[in-house]
């Protein structure tokens, strides 16, 4: 079927903040759970797994943290949902199938980079002017 938990957009939304922040050098996870209203314990999970999967890398100590190991134009969202949730739509059958196709279709063609345009236009859309 096709199953999405609730790892993945998490894990997507704190990558699109880790994005926003890397200029800097490491973020330490606890300020990307905070910017994201996240639980730390929950974001480490999820960064463990990413980690291994090789999109993010981690750097220990005082100036520690996380930043990409690759990329954000070139880690795709549903490379994230892959490694966090299994093979989107594994064993859908029928319309199943096809829905789940055409998810996978939207979300690989999805990048990180991708995902931190779409929240600066919103959140320019969103802005008053007088």
């Amino acid at each position: 079927m096709i199953s999405i938990t609730s790892k993945s957009p998490y894990a997507v939304l704190a990558l699109a903040e880790l994005g926003r922040s890397t200029a800097a050098g490491p973020v330490p996870i606890g300020e990307l759970a905070r910017r994201r209203d996240v639980p730390v314990q929950f974001l480490e999970q999820l960064f463990a797994v990413l980690r291994r999967g090789g999109v993010i890398s981690s750097q220990r100590g005082v100036k520690g943290g996380y930043r990409f190991a690759r990329e954000p134009d070139t880690v795709t969202v549903l490379e994230v949902v892959e490694l966090l949730d299994g093979p989107l739509g594994r064993d859908a059958q029928g319309p199943f199938a096809d829905a789940a196709e055409a998810a996978r279709k939207v979300l690989a063609q999805t990048t990180i980079a991708d995902v931190i345009d779409r929240e600066l236009r919103e959140a320019g859309a969103s802005m008053y002017h007088i």
